[in-house]
């Protein structure tokens, strides 16, 4: 089962990653590069499995809750930063 996961994981990125490309095809609104989908990729991909790893390490419900909460509250921050640059850092996008 824990690699029916991995594969689930896997596969959600890889699903994630496909609306970006599908939408460049219909408008110019979105024009992403080769290394956005790479830093977006390796984004989703690494919170996947933190979360995962949570899931098999805490035994605490409560806690594997929390600890993945945050894990996507950190994701979200980082991907926010990225795109419009949120916090004025020299990372953020325009």
């Amino acid at each position: 089962m824990q690699n029916k996961r991995l594969i689930g994981i896997v596969l959600t990125v890889a699903l994630l990653l496909l609306i970006p490309l599908i939408a460049m095809q219909f408008t110019d609104d979105v024009s992403w590069t080769l290394f956005d989908f790479i830093v977006a990729g390796v984004l989703l991909l690494a919170t996947g499995l933190m979360c995962e790893l949570v899931i098999r390490k805490v035994n605490k419900i409560e806690h594997r809750i929390a600890i993945c909460l945050a894990i996507i509250a950190v994701l979200l921050l980082i991907w926010a930063e990225l795109a419009v640059g949120i916090f004025g850092s020299p990372l953020g996008g325009t």
